[in-house]
């Protein structure tokens, strides 16, 4: 299957979900995989392209997950299989530190450009998100040499020992890992729909308890990094209130604090922008990325001011398999696809439909406490009739719903409580509809 030839774009039960050669697939995966990797949904995928994944039963599912805001290009972009193609049959790896190709320039070169700001930068290539988070704490040391960072309630930065400390939630990623990398700290965010004295209050009464506890309880002066994404992921796609995310770039700006947008899941024009940053001018001063950069391929970045990337010394930073040049041949195929089909663009119509629809839905269905997010992130957070108290029991049953009918749907938040929609940025608007309907059917059917 390549992208010259497209599966049809339509969903398609043959089966039930999941079908019976997925059951067998599931249950050798259950007997050699371990059973800490879980799995959402357990269709065992053969091919997919544009907006829809087809299953070893003959299935065709709506993607509103993409692999967790990573295909946002689809999942066979054409652009994307020409240039890795020609590059697997140029060579796989030579590892970029011991002699090098034009692909990492390329893509470095690219990430320089295309990430706000107008300022000299540097950047560099590595595997996975968790990765790009921990080199710009590594760098953002290196060059401040302060050791303490602060991250966010909501946060999620990760997996690795590191990035497990930054990260907020415990259940299911923190529980029974520590201890976690020390002189990490956390301190609210503007999280309207829950802050107690109303969102017309949320920023400045965030920013100022997020700033007096830092200077009480860390000191400003001993703050390597402050990191943030611009909108909150795994936390459930909370978007910080208006004014929140600029007075905390000013404290950290007065203060000599490196500034780290986390834009692993929200960078690559998910939210209807290049970045999440741009909707309030923010630029920062180190930009992680990674999901939406390779078409699905493992690629993340660390991009930031030159004078600050260029502070680790030489050899210190790296990887093996760092920026592997067939990953990079899908970035520039990725990056290409983005520009010429205005992927931007497709995003804010994502958005407009989808809020459309969903406010719609909440007039009808008192569980949809808010409908929140930007461009093709979008997100409604569910709970009990009469109040804000999460509603996980309807979440869940909502999300098996939908996947019975054959659209693909992910949860999120803290409390367990979000449904999370994360369509491919090239999805037809008949199959955006058409999961549309299927959502309002399982919410009608509760």
């Amino acid at each position: 299957m390549s992208a010259a030839t497209p599966l049809p774009q339509e969903r398609r039960l043959a089966t039930a979900i999941p079908g019976p050669k997925s059951q067998e697939l599931h249950a050798r995966k259950l007997g050699a995989v371990a059973a800490g990797v879980g799995t959402t949904l357990p269709v065992y995928v053969s091919r997919a392209n544009g907006g829809v994944l087809e299953d070893v039963d003959g299935n065709s599912l709506i993607d509103f997950g993409s692999g967790i805001a990573v295909t946002n290009v689809g999942n066979s972009a054409e652009a994307v299989v020409a240039k890795t193609t020609e590059q697997l049959a140029a060579f796989t790896h030579t590892c970029f530190m011991v002699t090098p190709y034009e692909g990492y320039v390329a893509v470095a070169e690219q990430l320089n450009e295309l990430t706000p700001g107008d300022h000299e930068k540097r950047t560099a290539l590595f595997n996975s998100g968790s990765e790009a988070v921990e080199n710009a704490v590594k760098i953002a040391r290196a060059y401040t040499k302060r050791q303490a960072v602060v991250v966010f309630d909501h946060g999620y930065h990760g997996r690795t020992n590191l990035t497990l400390a930054l990260t907020a939630k415990n259940m299911p990623y923190k529980q029974g890992f520590g201890p976690f990398a020390p002189e990490v700290y956390r301190v609210p965010v503007a999280y309207p729909y829950r802050w107690l004295t109303g969102p017309e209050n949320c920023a400045a009464e965030a920013a100022a308890q997020a700033i007096d506890t830092i200077n009480k309880q860390i000191g400003a002066e001993n703050v390597a990094a402050i990191i943030i994404e611009p909108l909150q992921g795994e936390g459930g796609f909370i978007e910080p209130a208006k004014g929140f995310l600029p007075a905390i770039v000013e404290f950290a700006k007065a203060n000599g604090i490196v500034f780290v947008a986390d834009e692993i899941q929200t960078g690559f024009c998910r939210t209807g922008q290049w970045f999440a940053c741009e909707d309030e001018g923010i630029v920062p001063d180190l930009i992680t990325t990674a999901k939406g950069i390779a078409g699905g391929l493992p690629l993340s970045a660390l991009t930031g001011r030159a004078e600050i990337m260029d502070a680790a010394q030489t050899g210190g930073l790296g990887g093996t398999y760092g920026g592997n040049p067939v990953a990079c041949a899908a970035a520039l195929g990725a990056i290409e696809t983005m520009k010429e089909q205005d992927l931007v663009g497709k995003a804010q119509r994502i958005g407009e439909i989808m809020l459309g629809r969903l406010r719609a839905m909440q007039e009808k269905f008192d569980i949809i406490g808010e409908v929140r997010g930007r461009g093709a992130m979008i997100a409604v957070e569910l709970v009990k009739p009469g109040g804000k108290e999460p509603n996980t029991e309807a979440t869940a049953a909502i999300a098996k719903a939908c996947h019975a009918e054959g659209l693909v749907v992910l949860t999120a938040g803290t409390y367990g409580n979000v449904l999370r929609f994360l369509p491919p940025l090239v999805m037809p608007e008949h199959l955006l509809n058409e999961g549309l309907d299927i959502l309002e059917g399982a919410f009608a059917a509760l």
